[in-house]
């Protein structure tokens, strides 16, 4: 029985229909990860379309780390998360106009809520002891101002969250999320150091670190927002240009 998948393709654009004929077999697992695809030729002939729309369009998924070419074996689903996925995504968000400061702030808390619950039930102790010093780095730089270094150090720790929270998904949204909301961040470091409010940052950071080290707040969301609330430190308008 002829799979869904390889029934044969209408007109629109062909490319296209191909790359969305394949991400419709792997989301209905017609097409698992590791699977091999028909050749080139073989799907051309079951799409009834050339081999060069067909060659486009798995050319497309490879860059974007849908599907991996193994010579002389023949091309595969990929197995697993590559850093390639996120470019597409990443690209179409920061091209988008109607994203808005707002909007990026939501998402900010979305993300670091939900790897701070995570964080704070998950954490192993090897978790605990990298997180730990990702913070005394952090701490370092804080003592001495230096914006650039915090900048590092504080991007540093909050992978480290997203790392012991133990969900590959969780730590690839929040990697696309650290850079989209890099400008805040920076900004509200810059800020933060020029109003001499360096130890502020350094007791939010503290109180963090130590709650996830004593797993003290796992089921309580209402804390780890407020937590996290306090330290974007927008009661000191730290987001003016």
């Amino acid at each position: 029985m002829k799979e869904k998948f390889l029934k044969p393709i209408s007109t629109k654009s062909v490319v296209q229909q191909v790359i969305d004929r394949l991400t419709d077999a792997m989301l209905h697992k017609e097409l698992r990860p590791g699977d091999k695809i028909p050749t080139e030729m073989e799907l051309s002939e079951s799409f009834g379309i050339g081999r060069n729309s067909v060659r486009e369009a798995i050319k497309i998924l490879v860059s974007y780390g849908v599907l991996e070419i193994r010579r002389p074996e023949g091309t595969f689903v990929t197995k697993g998360f590559s850093n390639k996925m996120i470019d597409p995504l990443l690209y179409g968000l920061i091209l988008d106009d109607s994203a808005s400061m707002e909007s990026l702030k939501e998402l900010r808390h979305w993300v670091d809520v939900a790897i701070f619950y995570h964080a704070s039930r998950k954490a192993t102790p090897e978790d605990i002891e990298y997180i730990e010093a990702c913070f005394k780095d952090l701490a370092a730089a804080l003592e001495k101002g230096d914006v650039d270094a915090i900048y590092q150090g504080d991007n540093a720790f909050h992978e480290a969250l997203a790392m012991a929270a133990h969900n590959e998904l969780f730590a690839k949204i929040a990697e696309v999320a650290r850079i989209l909301i890099s400008e805040i961040r920076l900004r509200t470091i810059k800020n933060m150091v020029k109003m001499g409010k360096a130890q502020e940052m350094y007791q939010v950071h503290k109180s963090i670190f130590e709650t996830i080290k004593q797993h003290s707040m796992g089921s309580d969301l209402v804390g780890v927002s407020q937590m996290m609330e306090d330290g974007y430190f927008y009661q000191y308008d730290v987001l003016k240009e």
